[in-house]
């Protein structure tokens, strides 16, 4: 395909707002939610190390403007989820969950301006190597972070605490990236790797399979719950029956009581009439 500065840049564009936003909705469900539960703290934390190389070698590589300011945002926003699952899940102070996302962000900031100045001149000395496995250890640590999400899904049996937007564009973001490498004049096979988002694919096949079955799970196991707390009709007819007799039994034994007493006190007054006559 030849190449064209205009469509790559397009898409680039459209693939980097995808990523700029795509953590956005995560954030927004974890906030609105109050919990950061089902989410893994170590897929956000391992994205936003990722940033840091994939940010490395898009500017070694001089890939477009677009690409290069992705990593960056991305790695930012996932240290912002990171942060929420330390102040939710693990109940830090805020205090505490803002020195630890300023701490790294300054760390891997810096880790990635080194890391830059450091290979820039092997680079154009025609040494690749150095660059590459940035590239490739990115795509590594972005694929690999899946890994502790997939085990909580397999936990709680359904994709839970994951923003299903989040996923949908990522995924996008992705599918437009890796469109506007098509359009550079060679190809960057590293970098259209790491943009194949195919395991946030997976999450979202889960999530429509697993998560039908678990809220029909939960019907059944609320209505076999339901039927031992509530007596059936028959149940509460024969209770009212019971209730009923035993009531009636009561008030016969009374009567017969009060009768049996009355009858003693009038043997009694009988008897001291009869005195009396004697007299």
């Amino acid at each position: 395909m030849p190449a064209n500065h205009v469509a790559e840049n397009a898409l680039a564009t459209i693939g980097t707002v995808c990523w700029t936003v795509q953590l956005l909705p995560q954030i927004w469900y974890s906030y609105r939610m109050n919990s950061t539960e089902g989410l893994s703290e170590w897929l956000m934390l391992t994205w936003g190390i990722a940033g840091a190389f994939l940010g490395t070698y898009s500017v070694v590589q001089g890939l477009n403007i677009p690409l290069i300011l992705q990593p960056q945002l991305f790695g930012v926003l996932s240290f912002v989820s990171w942060t929420q699952c330390q102040y939710y899940a693990h109940k830090r102070s805020k205090a505490t969950v803002i020195a630890m996302f300023i701490a790294a962000v300054a760390i891997f900031g810096g880790f990635e301006a080194g890391m830059i100045f450091a290979i820039l001149p092997s680079f154009r000395e025609g040494n690749n190597a150095s660059v590459q496995f940035f590239g490739i250890f990115s795509t590594v640590l972005i694929s690999g972070a899946l890994l502790p999400q997939f085990y909580e899904i397999y936990r709680y049996k359904e994709v839970v605490g994951i923003s299903l937007l989040f996923m949908s564009v990522d995924l996008l973001g992705g599918v437009f990236n890796d469109l506007s490498l098509a359009f550079k004049a060679d190809f960057d096979i590293v970098a259209g790797v790491t943009y194949s988002m195919l395991l946030d694919g997976i999450v979202i096949l889960l999530a429509l399979i697993l998560n039908p079955l678990a809220r029909r799970r939960r019907k059944r196991l609320a209505a076999v719950d339901g039927a031992l707390i509530e007596p059936s009709e028959p149940e509460k007819l024969e209770s009212a029956q019971a209730d009923q007799s035993n009531m009636s039994g009561g008030l016969r034994e009374d009567k017969k009581e009060t009768g049996g007493s009355k009858t003693k006190d009038g043997a009694i007054i009988e008897a001291g009439m009869a005195n009396l006559e004697i007299v």
